[in-house]
């Protein structure tokens, strides 16, 4: 392992693990970005490889962490986004082939910015601890564990009083846009 520089990992593994990222998500601009992200992680990270393992397997660990957090993130967006008017992320239904993405993407975002705006500004009007429960999950993507400990709560505590802004943010974004 100590033989080989970041630069050579890099350039052995890369195609491996873009591969390997290809396979996941099917996407190859997803996976690109993925794997730029994973080899960013493994040079943070590469000083505490302790060679228990290929570092190809270390590199596809580290990939399918990012991959699926990543989905994730896009799921909890997702559960949002869907109830904005006008932003819906369906592939054209004449490209069978077409993978429909799990959100919108940041241009069609900005296309709408009185959209983008509402998605900001919902959470401002919330109740403590709704308020920043929700702020913490969903644009600082903490996980409730986390947030349950900066509350001083249970983890299950953290969950429900996040799932209530949701439902609250929901109920105003329709009755905003009906």
């Amino acid at each position: 392992m100590d033989s080989y520089s970041f630069e050579q990992i890099y350039d052995l593994y890369f195609k491996d693990v873009y591969r390997y990222l290809l396979s996941l998500c099917r996407n190859a601009a997803e996976a690109e970005e993925i794997t730029q992200e994973t080899f960013f992680q493994a040079m943070k990270t590469l000083p505490s490889f302790r060679g228990d393992c290929k570092i190809t397997v270390w590199l596809c660990q580290i990939a399918r962490h990012l991959y699926f957090a990543d989905q994730k993130k896009q799921k909890r967006r997702q559960e949002i986004l869907r109830h904005v008017p006008g932003l819906s992320a369906a592939a054209p239904a004449s490209d069978s082939r077409a993978v429909p993405a799990p959100y919108p993407s940041p241009e069609q975002l900005l296309c709408n910015e009185a959209d983008a705006m509402q998605i900001h500004q919902l959470p401002h009007q919330l109740e403590e601890p709704y308020k920043e429960v929700f702020m913490l999950r969903f644009f600082g993507e903490l996980p409730f564990r986390k947030i349950a400990h900066i509350f001083g709560k249970s983890e299950n505590r953290a969950r429900v009083t996040y799932h209530w802004a949701k439902l609250k943010i929901i109920s105003e974004m329709e009755d905003q846009n009906a």
